[in-house]
């Protein structure tokens, strides 16, 4: 398949300047990994210049090989007991109030990696009080006594993607289970905790497919959904089939929408995280009184 084209937009500028240096000083400091550098996120430059990253813990080594992520995989190393300590660390010297953390699959792990997550949960709430955390979760091979013990140390949003239609597993994802994916979402929602998940656009997935992707997470409980464009990390990564207009994401968020979802953010280079405080301050904002009256009155 002959290599397309990147189109104009999806050019972005890199904003760079001292916030994004005062980022990159705090992460090197405490030895801790993001989202943004190892899977090569395109919106690196424009969060990290606002003071916002997402971390990544449990090591920067994944045991799974999906072959669209540009996270490596191969042998990792047991957690750092004092990767939850130093998380909490650079969240306060930062000042975040909305702290985006993921991790790499660890299906080495007994656990999945779900007492490691809870105690980073747990210290990052202790020393940042008033700060919001969205977490970004493995599928803990659908163990949902693991999910559980994260659950129960408090976070605000739970956050785990589909990336794409079921069709495409095989493909883009073949230790993972589309089904096992919906049920962890389910479980989280029927705890009533607010739930995320979302898809890469341009492996090859029709529109048919993507509708109904949406209706299932919908069904099984979830709130906030993100659409982004894929983008070949490497030559050994699936090709990318297509690059989609601005104008079929929003095709794309209005059906979404009207699906269910509360939020949906779509475009080129959105991902997961992007702008996730966003969704969670609209989702929260109190209702205006004109709204209320209005309904009284209908």
């Amino acid at each position: 398949m002959m290599e397309l084209r990147k189109p104009e937009w999806l050019k972005i500028s890199l904003p760079g300047g001292m916030q994004c240096q005062t980022v990159k000083s705090v992460l090197q400091r405490h030895r801790l990994h993001t989202v943004c550098d190892e899977a090569r996120c395109p919106n690196k430059e424009e969060c990290w210049s606002r003071k916002t990253a997402t971390f990544m813990i449990l090591g920067y080594v994944c045991t799974r090989n999906c072959r669209f992520c540009a996270v490596r995989s191969g042998k990792t190393l047991p957690p750092d007991p004092e990767e939850p300590g130093a998380l909490a660390e650079a969240i306060a010297l930062l000042e975040l109030d909305y702290a985006v953390i993921t991790c790499v699959t660890r299906d080495d792990l007994p656990d999945g990696g779900a007492a490691h997550w809870a105690a980073c949960i747990r210290e990052v709430r202790k020393r940042n009080p008033g700060c919001i955390i969205e977490i970004l979760i493995s599928d803990l091979k659908g163990n949902t006594h693991d999910l559980d013990t994260i659950l129960d140390s408090g976070p605000d949003v739970l956050g785990h993607n589909l990336e794409t239609v079921p069709r495409l597993y095989p493909l883009a994802r073949p230790q993972a289970d589309y089904r096992r994916s919906l049920s962890l979402l389910q479980h989280a929602a029927e705890r009533r905790f607010l739930t995320k998940s979302g898809i890469m656009l341009g492996l090859g997935e029709e529109p048919e497919e993507v509708e109904t992707l949406m209706k299932d997470c919908v069904e099984h409980g979830v709130s906030i959904f993100s659409i982004g464009q894929y983008l070949q990390p490497g030559r050994l990564h699936l090709p990318v089939h297509e690059y989609l207009r601005p104008e079929r994401f929003e095709r794309y968020r209005n059906a979404g929408l009207q699906a269910g979802f509360r939020y949906v953010v779509s475009g080129p280079l959105v991902r997961s995280s992007y702008h996730a405080k966003e969704a969670f301050e609209e989702l929260h904002a109190p209702v205006p009184k004109a709204y209320e009256k209005q309904k009284e009155i209908s």
